[in-house]
C-alpha cells in the first residue's frame, strides 16, 4: 500500500473513532464504570445506614446469595420467562410482519397499531393489564375465557395464583413488546429482492416452499438479531413484576433485578445488590456470547 493509501485509512480511523466517541463515553460512564464499581463493592460489607466499617469481605456475598431462597427462585423466574417469551414473541412478531407487509389499503393503520404498545410507558402497560386480569367472575379475561368455554372456566387471580402469575405477567410483555420486533422483521422482510420470489414461482414453487428457502434464510440476521435483544430484555423484567406482583406469590415472580433492587433501596444492602447485578450481567453475557456462537456456527455449515 502506498503511502497516500496509508494516510487515507489513518484519516479514516481517525473519523471514526472522532463519530464513535460520544458513544464510547456514554458507554464508558453509565455502563463500565457502574459495573466496575458493583464488582468492587460486591467484595465488601457495605450496607447504608450501618455503623460497622467498610471491610473486604471476599466472596462471601456470592455465598450469601445462592444460598438464599429468594434470588435462585428469582434466577429460576428469569431463565423461564425468557425462555417462554423469546421464542413466543419472535414467532408472533414474525407472523405480524409477514401480514402487515401485504400490498393491500389500510395496511399503515394496522401497522401503527401493532406497534402502539411498544411506545407505552411499562408502568401504564402493566397497570391496564391489572384490570384485564381481575379477579373473580367479574374480571375482563374471566369473563372472555367463560365465554370461550361455554361457562367451563372458573374464575381464577391470574397474579395471586403461584401458577398463572408468571405466564400472566409474560403474555403482558408479550403484547407491550411485539411491535418492536414487528417492524425491525418487517425492514427485513422489505429488503427482500423480488426477483427471488418471482425466480422460485417460474420454478414451481409454492409460498410455503418460497417462505422456507427465501423467507427465512433472507431474514436469519435480522431474527438473531431479534433473539439477543429479546433475551436481554427479558432478563431486565423488573416493572411488570415491581407493578403486577411485587415478586409473589411465595416468590414466583421475583426477578433478579427486583431482588437487587429490594436489596439496594429496600434493606439498604448495597454489597448483597452489586453481587447480584455482577451475577445478572455475567449470566446475561454468556447466553448472549452462546447464541452468538451459535448463529455464527450456523452460518459455517452453511
Amino acid at each position: 500500500m502506498t503511502s497516500a493509501g496509508h494516510q487515507t485509512v489513518n484519516r479514516d480511523a481517525r473519523l471514526a473513532w472522532l463519530f464513535a466517541s460520544p458513544a464510547l463515553l456514554g458507554l464508558s460512564c453509565f455502563v463500565l464504570l457502574p459495573f466496575v464499581l458493583s464488582v468492587i463493592l460486591s467484595f465488601t460489607n457495605l450496607r447504608l445506614g450501618s455503623p460497622l466499617p467498610l471491610e473486604f469481605m471476599g466472596f462471601s456475598q456470592y455465598q450469601r446469595i445462592f444460598s438464599d431462597q429468594a434470588f435462585l427462585a428469582a434466577l429460576r423466574n428469569n431463565s423461564l420467562f425468557a425462555l417462554i417469551v423469546v421464542p413466543l414473541q419472535t414467532a408472533l412478531a414474525l407472523l405480524l410482519a409477514l401480514l402487515v407487509n401485504q400490498p393491500l389499503r389500510g395496511m399503515v393503520i394496522f401497522r401503527s397499531l401493532f406497534f402502539m404498545p411498544v411506545v407505552f410507558p411499562l408502568s401504564l402497560v402493566a397497570v391496564v393489564w391489572i384490570i384485564v386480569f381481575a379477579p373473580g367472575p367479574q374480571g375482563l379475561l374471566n369473563q372472555v375465557l367463560e365465554t370461550i368455554t361455554l361457562g367451563a372456566w372458573q374464575a381464577r387471580d391470574f397474579l395471586h395464583d403461584p401458577v398463572w402469575a408468571l405466564p400472566a405477567i409474560s403474555l403482558t410483555s408479550i403484547w407491550q413488546g411485539v411491535g418492536f420486533q414487528m417492524v425491525i422483521l418487517l425492514a427485513a422482510l422489505q429488503g427482500i429482492a423480488h426477483e427471488l420470489y418471482e425466480a422460485a414461482r417460474v420454478d414451481g414453487a409454492n409460498r410455503w416452499q418460497q417462505f422456507v428457502c427465501i423467507t427465512l434464510p433472507q431474514l436469519r440476521n435480522a431474527i438473531i438479531f431479534v433473539v439477543l435483544v429479546t433475551t436481554i430484555l427479558a432478563f431486565r423484567l423488573f416493572d411488570q413484576v415491581q407493578i403486577m406482583t411485587q415478586g409473589g406469590p411465595n416468590y414466583a415472580t421475583t426477578t433478579v433485578m427486583y431482588e437487587a433492587v429490594n436489596s439496594a433501596f429496600g434493606s439498604q444492602q448495597v454489597a448483597r445488590a452489586a453481587a447480584m447485578t455482577v451475577v445478572f450481567f455475567t449470566v446475561v453475557l454468556l447466553i448472549t456470547l452462546l447464541q452468538r456462537a451459535v448463529a455464527r456456527h450456523e452460518r459455517v455449515i452453511e
